[in-house]
């Protein structure tokens, strides 16, 4: 039996080179043979892995310094497979776009003593629900799904939004059904509670599944924009990240005005540049103005 100290991924890419590990890791005088002695016998020049193969990737760790191991949980693994063959897949773009909230922010002000006697929580996320909800139907191509042949676009007559919860068993994504026949207090209500029940994990498999589009909100940790990956068979994806404070002038006097960056991600297959900038501005229109939302 072979002393040297290898992984089986450096074993096997050493026997589809002809190289003896053992003989190598004598000549390199020591005991562990790494994916980077291999491509330094071989001249220097590292080989590519074949599409598809991660057996390249299982790399001894050890061998480089004190290492712990944890099992990836079997929800985190499945959504990785499909984040993966979707990030693969799709030709995804992102535009981005940003939208002043100070309107909603007055709202929010205002009825916080309505909020507080109906006990609900009225989160800006709501009114960014109710601001997709409305986009969508405005814009029915984005309101549907390609089949797996991109033969076929199905338009739906029906608008449910899926909300990215933070958990500590990974990502979820319930969903607000009809969230377009549903007002500003329905919809809080309903985030709050599908949050509250993700992260206990009491959220049924019914309650995830079938959304029109999803919001991905970083807004309570922060960041300036990023690329939410389209989750199929949806279409396009919304990312909203923290808002911060742009200064605008007003007849030479600046003036501090909240802003919130929005990053649409959507698959281009089915969507093209034009279609996203209309689809952001529509949007744009109805968060910074939210009486428009009411009609």
């Amino acid at each position: 039996m072979s002393d040297t100290i290898a992984s089986p991924s450096v074993r096997k890419r050493a026997g589809d080179r002809g190289i003896d590990i053992d003989a190598l890791a004598k000549e390199l005088g020591r005991e562990t043979i790494t994916m980077d002695d291999l491509d330094s016998k071989g001249g220097g020049q590292a080989q590519a892995a074949p599409a598809g193969d991660t057996s390249y990737w299982d790399v001894d760790h050890s061998a480089y310094g004190p290492v712990t191991e944890e099992a990836v949980s079997r929800f985190s693994r499945t959504a990785a497979r499909n984040l993966s063959a979707a990030n693969t897949l799709i030709p995804q773009v992102t535009h981005h776009e940003e939208a002043e909230v100070t309107a909603i922010e007055a709202l929010r002000s205002s009825w916080r003593d309505e909020a507080k006697a109906r006990g609900v929580k009225l989160t800006a996320l709501a009114f960014h629900v109710k601001a997709l909800a409305k986009t969508l139907r405005a814009f029915p191509n984005f309101n549907a799904s390609l089949s797996p042949d991109g033969a076929t676009l199905y338009r739906k007559d029906f608008v449910h939004i899926g909300i990215a919860v933070d958990t500590p068993y990974g990502l979820m994504v319930p969903v607000i059904r009809d969230a377009d026949r549903k007002g500003l207090w329905q919809l809080a209500s309903e985030i709050a509670d599908l949050a509250a029940r993700a992260q206990a994990r009491k959220i049924g498999p019914d309650e995830m599944g079938g959304a029109s589009m999803s919001i991905s909100s970083l807004g309570g940790i922060g960041g300036t924009a990023f690329t939410p990956i389209v989750n199929p068979p949806e279409l396009a994806i919304l990312g909203l990240t923290r808002t911060y404070t742009a200064t605008r002038w007003t007849e030479g006097t600046p003036e501090p005005v909240p802003m919130l960056p929005i990053d649409l991600s959507y698959d281009h297959r089915a969507l093209n540049g034009a279609d996203a900038a209309r689809f952001a501005a529509h949007l744009k229109r109805l968060i910074e103005d939210p009486r428009r939302m009411m009609i």
